[in-house]
């Protein structure tokens, strides 16, 4: 039990969340590169990636948004388009998750987790959670309108809206700690 109140602890989740909100940022820079080639340089886009390499039958996803890419003879360009521009709102999304996590194990590491700041970054980390499955949910639109009804297979998870609603219960906790906190410091 002590391991998880050490700073070792603390260092080792701020490493994590660091880690991954690089990862997330190359994703979305990687996702961009899709989106120009699908829409600008079409033959590009066998450097990238390959109809081989996708999952069931032609689908690639991100946190939940799913679309079925494959055409006859290749890769459906508007679909690929739509997809890559949802990823890498999706993964900046995550990326700001993966920071906002990261400043807060920063920040609590020689002091309080309860501090307004943190309340303000677990609050985003709520907003931004919520905003993952609406994020799909619009492109998900988007998709229908731009390529057609019975054109389209798309899937959207929205497990982030429980998540999020738990963080922003959560953030109503520590706006409750940083008052005790400063009610405490006060009778200091």
């Amino acid at each position: 039990m002590k391991f998880f109140q050490s700073k070792r602890m603390i260092t080792a989740g701020r490493v994590l969340a660091k880690i991954l909100e690089v990862g997330h940022w190359v994703a979305e820079a990687f996702m961009i590169a899709i989106a120009v080639c699908a829409a600008a340089k079409p033959a590009w886009l066998r450097y990238l990636m390959s109809v081989n390499e996708l999952g069931r039958e032609g689908a690639i996803a991100a946190y939940g948004f799913e679309v079925e890419i494959a055409a006859a003879g290749g890769i459906h360009r508007t679909k690929l388009l739509i997809f890559a521009i949802a990823a890498a709102v999706l993964f900046s999304l995550m990326a700001m998750i993966f920071r906002n996590l990261y400043l807060i194990l920063k920040r609590s590491e020689h002091g309080t987790p309860f501090q307004s700041d943190n309340v303000r970054m677990l609050r985003e980390i709520g907003i931004f959670s919520i905003s993952v499955p609406l994020v799909g949910l619009v492109f998900s639109w988007i998709l229908l309108l731009a390529v057609g009804v019975d054109a389209v297979e798309a899937h959207v998870s929205f497990s982030g809206f429980t998540m999020g609603l738990l963080v922003l219960c959560l953030t109503q906790a520590f706006a409750y700690g940083v008052e005790l906190q400063k009610d405490a410091d006060g009778l200091l």
